[in-house]
C-alpha cells in the first residue's frame, strides 16, 4: 500500500485566470479544430465537442442535429446493423463524419463493428468502450482492431492516468478516452472506491498522449459550459458530454409523464436500468455502477448546443485565445473554494 500525497484537482477545484486580450467580440473565436491522426492517417475537422455513447444521448437524431454545428456524436452500441444501415442509406456524408461506431470487446462486437464500417468509408471512427481501460484484454483488443482496420481512426479507452494513456496509444490507439467515475449518472467511485479528479486525469493523460503524438478525450464531469472550457484549457484535446445533452428529444431517452410535467429516463451504461434493457439484468457476480434519474424535458438540442458552444467562446475571450487549440497555452487555473454565488440558487 502507498499513498500518492500530491493533491488532484476537479473542474469545481478551478477557475480560468483572465488576461489581456486583443479579441472584442465572441465572433471573432474560432471553435474549429483540424486534427491528422498518428496511426490512421485521416484528416477530420470540426468543433471537438463530442455527445457520449448512451443510449440516451448518443442517438442518430443527436448525430443528425450536432453535425450541423460541426460536433461529433458517439452512437451507442446498441444499434442493430440492419438500423446501421438503414440510417446510413439515408444520411448526409458530413453527419457520417461527424459519428463516432462503438463497440465492445467481444469477438460478436468485433465482426458487428467491420459490418457497420463497411457501410460508407465516410464512418471514419471506431470507439472502443469499456468501463476498465486497465484491462490487457483492451490493449489486445486495440490491437487487433488496429491490424484489421489501418485506416480508421481508434479511441480506447477509459483510463485516467498517463502510463495507461501510453500504453493503449502504443497498442494502436490514434485517441485515448479519459474519466472514471466523473460522470453525472455513474456511480463507480461510489461502488468500487476507485478514481481521479477529471481535471488533473486530462492534464496528466493529456501530456502522456501528446508526447507520443495521441490525442485524448475528456469523458465526463461537465456540468456547464464553463467545465468544458476546463477540459479543453486542461489539454483534452475532444471534450466528452453526457448529462449536459440528455433529456432533449434528439436524446433517444425514454419519456415519462409525472405529475402532468414530462420527463426523460437518464442512466449510466453500467446501472441497473441499462443492464435490465440490454443485459438481461444485473449478473449475479457484480454490483451495477450507474444511477438512474428523471430529467425535465428540454426539447431540442440546438439552444444546449449554441449555449455550450457559447460560453467556450466566451472563455477564450477571456483569456485571449482566437482559436480553440490556443487556449491550453492561453490557459492560467487558480485555485478556488468557491465557484459561483449562489444566494438566489444554482444558474
Amino acid at each position: 500500500m502507498r499513498i500518492e500525497q500530491e493533491l488532484k484537482l476537479g473542474f469545481k477545484d478551478v477557475l480560468f485566470r483572465p488576461k489581456r486580450s486583443t479579441l472584442k467580440s465572441r465572433s471573432q473565436v474560432n471553435l474549429t479544430r483540424e486534427f491528422t491522426f498518428k496511426y490512421s492517417g485521416r484528416q477530420w475537422c470540426g468543433v471537438p465537442v463530442i455527445a457520449a455513447n448512451m443510449d440516451s444521448v448518443g442517438s442518430f437524431e443527436m448525430a443528425t442535429v450536432l453535425a450541423k454545428h460541426d460536433v461529433l456524436t458517439a452512437i451507442h452500441k446498441h444499434y442493430s446493423v440492419d438500423e446501421w444501415s438503414e440510417f446510413v442509406a439515408n444520411a448526409d456524408e458530413n453527419v457520417l463524419q461527424h459519428m463516432m461506431v462503438s463497440t465492445g470487446t467481444s469477438d460478436a462486437d468485433f465482426e458487428k463493428m467491420h459490418q457497420i464500417l463497411a457501410l460508407n468509408d465516410a464512418l471514419m471512427f471506431v470507439c472502443i468502450d469499456i468501463a476498465n481501460g486497465y484491462s490487457e484484454h483492451l490493449v489486445e483488443f486495440v490491437e487487433k482492431v488496429r491490424e484489421s482496420l489501418p485506416d480508421k481512426v481508434i479511441i480506447a479507452g477509459n483510463v485516467v492516468t498517463g502510463d495507461m494513456t501510453e500504453e493503449l496509444i502504443l497498442a494502436g490507439a490514434d485517441i485515448v478516452k479519459v474519466g472514471i467515475g466523473p460522470g453525472s449518472v455513474c456511480t463507480t467511485r461510489v461502488k468500487t472506491g476507485v478514481g481521479y479528479p477529471q481535471l488533473s486525469a486530462i492534464i496528466e493523460c493529456a501530456d502522456a498522449a501528446h508526447g507520443l503524438g495521441g490525442r485524448i478525450i475528456g469523458d465526463g464531469g461537465c456540468t456547464c459550459p464553463g467545465d468544458v472550457s476546463k477540459a479543453f484549457g486542461g489539454g483534452a484535446d475532444f471534450v466528452m458530454l453526457g448529462g449536459m445533452l440528455a433529456g432533449h428529444k434528439e436524446s433517444g431517452g425514454e419519456v415519462v409523464v409525472k405529475d402532468g410535467e414530462s420527463y426523460m429516463k437518464f442512466y449510466g451504461m453500467s446501472s441497473k436500468s441499462a443492464m435490465d434493457k440490454h443485459s438481461g439484468g444485473v449478473a449475479k457476480y457484480r454490483a451495477a455502477e450507474g444511477k438512474t434519474v428523471l430529467l425535465p424535458y428540454r426539447g431540442s438540442v440546438e439552444d444546449t448546443i449554441q449555449d455550450i458552444l457559447g460560453g467556450v467562446r466566451s472563455t477564450c475571450t477571456y483569456v485571449g485565445a482566437a482559436q480553440l487549440k490556443e487556449l491550453t497555452k492561453r490557459t492560467t487555473f487558480i485555485r478556488v473554494e468557491e465557484q459561483e454565488n449562489q444566494v438566489f440558487g444554482k444558474a
